[in-house]
């Protein structure tokens, strides 16, 4: 069985990978239609669709109304998706996406007083090579530190510590994934309508907005996820397929520059190197000292 399942879970995984890398792109240009609240909203609406009804054709479909779900629904998508739209709304796709890419990096900060792990040397080393990147994100904007809007680069470095954060919340959650994602996404919901009821951000919807962000619902915040866990259920080990999501960065820049048509600095290149090394580094390091099971 396990060798029938080998070639569909890197099929999925590649699957994942390539509707993963398209996020960016769907972002911006979903982005010139809708407000950054607005597109939050009716993503996650469509998102909670897709969990339902994939839910209930697993023989579930209950409410998922706990508190711990009301928690994790709080980070994901309410203030991730707010903050990290945000920054995409005000910063170059290529800019955000680098620099959202760090979250593993913030996981590894954030699992020292949380769980009380420790980090030596070498893991400060990659940590450093992964923010080098970030920072040669800043040189790069505009050829000078003056050219960096750093407003919009905090919020998308706060998107990364808003997501580890949430991942430390879902290590501890024993409700299966697309039910917990599920619930996520009901409180999600519940939280956006009263942010937007409250402060009047609820706005008309043009047909190319609502054709975005339904694409952004489906395949950046729901069916994707259900592939990437699927093909991680199917296959023999977790590094069969896992490692295959280092190519979503590139792809993505790719995707940036073919269809939002941003010309892709080499700085943005370098960063990007830079961020990636950084994470590959830490986890070979944290599967050498026997500490895999954070991620």
């Amino acid at each position: 069985m396990a060798g029938r399942h080998r070639i569909p879970a890197r099929v999925m995984a590649l699957v994942a990978v390539v509707l993963w890398s398209t996020a960016a792109s769907a972002f911006k240009l979903s982005l010139a239609h809708l407000t950054p609240y607005m597109l939050v909203l009716l993503s996650s609406a469509a998102s909670l669709a897709v969990l339902w009804t994939i839910d209930l054709l697993r023989g579930g479909g209950g409410l998922a109304l706990d508190a711990g779900a009301a928690l994790r629904g709080l980070l994901n998508p309410f203030l991730y998706y707010l903050v990290l739209l945000t920054a995409y709304d005000r910063l170059p796709a290529q800019i955000a996406m680098v620099i959202n890419y760090l979250w593993p990096i913030m996981l590894v900060l954030l699992s020292i007083p949380v769980l009380g792990q420790r980090i030596g040397l070498p893991g400060l080393a990659a940590v450093g090579i992964s923010f080098g990147g970030v920072a040669m994100l800043a040189l790069g904007a505009g050829g000078d530190l003056s050219g960096a809007e750093w407003g919009p680069m905090g919020l998308a470095l706060l998107s990364t510590v808003i997501w580890a954060g949430y991942w430390l919340l879902n290590m501890r959650t024993r409700t299966s994934g697309v039910t917990a994602l599920r619930g996520n996404f009901q409180w999600g919901l519940i939280y956006l309508l009263a942010y937007g009821l409250l402060t009047g951000s609820l706005r008309p919807v043009s047909a190319p907005g609502l054709l975005g962000a339904a694409y952004v619902g489906l395949f950046e915040m729901s069916l994707t996820y259900v592939v990437w866990l699927t093909a991680l259920s199917r296959a023999r080990t977790t590094a069969e397929v896992s490692s295959m999501i280092y190519l979503t960065p590139f792809l993505s820049l790719l995707a940036i520059a073919v269809a939002v048509g941003e010309r892709i600095s080499p700085w943005t290149v370098g960063g990007l190197v830079l961020v990636i090394f950084g994470i590959v580094l830490e986890r070979g390091m944290n599967r050498v000292g026997g500490a895999g099971s954070r991620s």
